[in-house]
Protein backbone atom coordinates (compact mmCIF):
# COMPACT_ATOMS: atom_id res chain seq x y z
CA UNK A 1 0.00 0.00 0.00
CA UNK A 2 2.83 2.34 0.93
CA UNK A 3 4.60 1.60 -2.41
CA UNK A 4 1.49 2.51 -4.39
CA UNK A 5 1.23 5.82 -2.56
CA UNK A 6 4.87 6.68 -3.38
CA UNK A 7 4.36 5.62 -6.98
CA UNK A 8 1.27 7.80 -7.22
CA UNK A 9 3.16 10.77 -5.74
CA UNK A 10 6.07 10.23 -8.13
CA UNK A 11 3.74 10.08 -11.12
CA UNK A 12 1.95 13.22 -9.95
CA UNK A 13 5.24 15.11 -9.64
CA UNK A 14 6.42 13.82 -13.01
CA UNK A 15 3.19 14.99 -14.64
CA UNK A 16 3.47 18.38 -12.89
CA UNK A 17 7.08 18.80 -14.11
CA UNK A 18 6.07 17.79 -17.63
CA UNK A 19 3.26 20.36 -17.72
CA UNK A 20 5.60 22.99 -16.29
CA UNK A 21 8.27 22.22 -18.93
CA UNK A 22 5.75 22.36 -21.78
CA UNK A 23 4.37 25.63 -20.42
CA UNK A 24 7.83 27.22 -20.19
CA UNK A 25 8.67 25.93 -23.66
CA UNK A 26 5.52 27.44 -25.14
CA UNK A 27 6.17 30.79 -23.45
CA UNK A 28 9.85 30.84 -24.47
CA UNK A 29 9.17 29.82 -28.08
CA UNK A 30 5.75 31.42 -28.57
CA UNK A 31 6.91 33.26 -31.70
CA UNK A 32 7.78 29.99 -33.43
CA UNK A 33 4.65 28.26 -32.14
CA UNK A 34 2.42 31.01 -33.52
CA UNK A 35 4.25 30.89 -36.87
CA UNK A 36 3.65 27.14 -36.98
CA UNK A 37 -0.08 27.62 -36.36
CA UNK A 38 -0.19 30.23 -39.14
CA UNK A 39 1.66 27.88 -41.52
CA UNK A 40 4.64 30.24 -41.87
CA UNK A 41 7.24 28.33 -39.86
CA UNK A 42 9.00 26.72 -42.84
CA UNK A 43 9.43 30.08 -44.59
CA UNK A 44 10.68 31.68 -41.38
CA UNK A 45 13.23 28.92 -40.80
CA UNK A 46 14.41 29.16 -44.42
CA UNK A 47 14.97 32.90 -44.00
CA UNK A 48 16.85 32.30 -40.76
CA UNK A 49 19.03 29.67 -42.46
CA UNK A 50 19.75 32.08 -45.31
CA UNK A 51 20.72 34.86 -42.89
CA UNK A 52 23.02 32.49 -40.98
CA UNK A 53 24.62 31.34 -44.22
CA UNK A 54 25.20 34.92 -45.38
CA UNK A 55 26.84 35.79 -42.10
CA UNK A 56 28.87 32.60 -41.68
CA UNK A 57 30.03 32.27 -45.29
CA UNK A 58 30.39 35.92 -46.29
CA UNK A 59 33.30 35.40 -48.67
CA UNK A 60 31.74 32.59 -50.71
CA UNK A 61 29.87 33.49 -53.89
CA UNK A 62 26.76 31.43 -54.55
CA UNK A 63 24.88 30.22 -57.61
CA UNK A 64 21.36 29.04 -58.28
CA UNK A 65 20.41 26.09 -60.48
CA UNK A 66 20.15 28.06 -63.73
CA UNK A 67 23.54 29.73 -63.21
CA UNK A 68 25.23 26.43 -62.34
CA UNK A 69 23.76 24.73 -65.41
CA UNK A 70 24.89 27.58 -67.64
CA UNK A 71 28.46 27.15 -66.39
CA UNK A 72 28.17 23.39 -66.88
CA UNK A 73 27.08 23.87 -70.49
CA UNK A 74 30.09 26.11 -71.18
CA UNK A 75 32.29 23.15 -70.24
CA UNK A 76 35.15 25.13 -68.69
CA UNK A 77 34.13 24.91 -65.03
CA UNK A 78 35.24 22.16 -62.66
CA UNK A 79 32.33 20.82 -60.59
CA UNK A 80 33.23 19.44 -57.17
CA UNK A 81 30.86 17.14 -55.31
CA UNK A 82 31.22 17.76 -51.56
CA UNK A 83 29.15 14.71 -50.56
CA UNK A 84 30.48 11.48 -49.09
CA UNK A 85 32.15 8.97 -51.42
CA UNK A 86 29.17 6.58 -51.31
CA UNK A 87 26.69 9.25 -52.41
CA UNK A 88 29.03 10.41 -55.18
CA UNK A 89 29.50 6.84 -56.42
CA UNK A 90 25.74 6.33 -56.56
CA UNK A 91 25.06 9.37 -58.78
CA UNK A 92 26.65 12.78 -59.34
CA UNK A 93 26.78 15.67 -61.80
CA UNK A 94 28.46 14.45 -64.97
CA UNK A 95 32.26 14.99 -64.94
CA UNK A 96 32.21 16.20 -61.31
CA UNK A 97 35.11 15.37 -59.00
CA UNK A 98 34.42 14.04 -55.50
CA UNK A 99 36.07 16.06 -52.74
CA UNK A 100 34.32 15.69 -49.38
CA UNK A 101 35.17 18.06 -46.54
CA UNK A 102 37.10 15.34 -44.68
CA UNK A 103 39.60 15.12 -47.55
CA UNK A 104 40.36 18.84 -47.26
CA UNK A 105 41.83 18.56 -43.77
CA UNK A 106 45.25 18.04 -45.33
CA UNK A 107 46.61 21.31 -46.80
CA UNK A 108 48.84 19.39 -49.24
CA UNK A 109 45.99 17.34 -50.64
CA UNK A 110 47.12 15.53 -53.82
CA UNK A 111 43.63 15.94 -55.28
CA UNK A 112 44.17 19.71 -55.32
CA UNK A 113 47.70 19.61 -56.74
CA UNK A 114 46.48 19.15 -60.33
CA UNK A 115 43.93 21.97 -60.22
CA UNK A 116 45.04 25.45 -61.29
CA UNK A 117 44.40 28.02 -58.55
CA UNK A 118 42.65 30.35 -61.03
CA UNK A 119 40.34 27.68 -62.49
CA UNK A 120 36.64 28.31 -62.06
CA UNK A 121 35.18 25.84 -59.56
CA UNK A 122 31.58 25.16 -58.56
CA UNK A 123 31.04 23.14 -55.39
CA UNK A 124 27.74 21.41 -54.64
CA UNK A 125 26.30 19.06 -52.04
CA UNK A 126 23.13 17.01 -51.72
CA UNK A 127 20.27 19.38 -51.02
CA UNK A 128 19.43 23.06 -50.75
CA UNK A 129 19.65 23.02 -46.96
CA UNK A 130 23.12 21.44 -46.94
CA UNK A 131 26.09 23.61 -45.97
CA UNK A 132 28.82 21.24 -47.21
CA UNK A 133 29.19 23.11 -50.51
CA UNK A 134 29.78 26.35 -48.63
CA UNK A 135 32.25 24.74 -46.23
CA UNK A 136 34.26 23.10 -49.02
CA UNK A 137 34.22 26.32 -51.08
CA UNK A 138 35.51 28.21 -48.05
CA UNK A 139 38.33 25.67 -47.56
CA UNK A 140 39.27 25.90 -51.24
CA UNK A 141 39.43 29.68 -51.00
CA UNK A 142 41.62 29.36 -47.92
CA UNK A 143 43.88 27.04 -49.97
CA UNK A 144 44.37 29.80 -52.55
CA UNK A 145 41.75 29.02 -55.19
CA UNK A 146 40.44 32.33 -56.50
CA UNK A 147 37.33 31.48 -58.56
CA UNK A 148 35.28 29.26 -56.26
CA UNK A 149 31.49 29.38 -56.06
CA UNK A 150 28.92 27.26 -54.23
CA UNK A 151 25.82 25.98 -56.00
CA UNK A 152 23.18 26.00 -53.27
CA UNK A 153 20.40 24.06 -54.98
CA UNK A 154 22.08 20.74 -54.34
CA UNK A 155 22.37 17.60 -56.40
CA UNK A 156 18.74 16.69 -55.81
CA UNK A 157 17.50 19.82 -57.66
CA UNK A 158 20.01 19.19 -60.46
CA UNK A 159 18.82 15.60 -60.89
CA UNK A 160 15.14 16.54 -60.69
CA UNK A 161 15.71 19.15 -63.42
CA UNK A 162 16.91 16.33 -65.69
CA UNK A 163 20.43 17.73 -66.09
CA UNK A 164 23.35 15.40 -66.93
CA UNK A 165 24.32 12.95 -64.21
CA UNK A 166 26.78 10.07 -64.09
CA UNK A 167 27.75 7.04 -62.00
CA UNK A 168 31.37 6.66 -63.14
CA UNK A 169 34.24 7.84 -60.98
Amino acid sequence: MQIRRFLWQDLTWAFFLLVLAVGFGLVKQWGLVSLAFQGDLADHLAKMREQRREQQFQGVKTLNLAQAYELFQEGRTLFIDARKDEEYAELHIAAAVNLPLEKLKDKDNPALANIAKERRIVVYCGEANCDLALKVAEKLQAAGFTRVEAYLGGFRAWDEAGYPVDTSK
